[in-house]
């Protein structure tokens, strides 16, 4: 008897392990740091503020219907009204929240960029450096005076991997040299 495949599970395994869902799960608990912070702020500060802006009697709170009471002033209804300093609250909450997350998730856009530029460089000079190595090796070797050979000291073994890396490391100082 064959067991059977949990497809689902291995595709949802495979969907967890590629990273983007941990991404959305950080930046989901951000945003939810971040909103509960300028909630704090705005209702804290900015709408006591608002509300004390004179507009009529009551500011910026609109009665629809008052409160009934009874002679003892116990409440039986309680009040209708519209709170226009709740609400403008909400909408600067709201764009302060947007202007915060835009702006860290330009700063990670504009790094992750950045690092794909300096990869693709690199890459790009690697490969320059390839062809130009195996240009040299390609060319006839100028005859060399065995005098010059018998006093030159014997090169160390380097793998190839390591002479690359050195030339990389050799052109991107260049590099940066260039643009000081």
């Amino acid at each position: 008897m064959k067991k059977p495949k949990f497809k689902l599970l291995k595709e949802f395994k495979d969907f967890i392990s590629r990273g983007s869902v941990l991404d959305l799960a950080v930046g989901m608990i951000i945003g939810a740091a971040f909103t509960a912070i300028i909630t704090a702020v705005v209702t804290n500060i900015l709408q006591p503020l608002i509300n004390w802006i004179p507009v009529g009697d009551t500011g910026l709170i609109t009665v629809l219907r008052p409160a009934v009471m009874d002679a003892e002033n116990n409440v039986i209804t309680e009040a209708l009204v519209i709170n226009w300093g709740a609400v403008i609250s909400a909408i600067i909450t709201f764009l302060l929240t947007a202007i915060v997350l835009f702006t860290i998730v330009k700063a990670i856009n504009t790094a992750k960029n950045g690092a794909k530029k300096l990869k693709e460089v690199a890459h790009k000079e690697a490969k320059e450096a390839v062809a130009e190595e195996a240009a040299a090796e390609e060319a006839p070797a100028e005859p060399v005076a065995e005098e010059a050979v018998a006093e030159a000291p014997a090169a160390p073994s380097v793998s190839e991997t390591e002479a690359l890396l050195r030339e990389i490391r050799d052109l991107l100082k260049a590099q940066a040299e260039k643009e000081q």
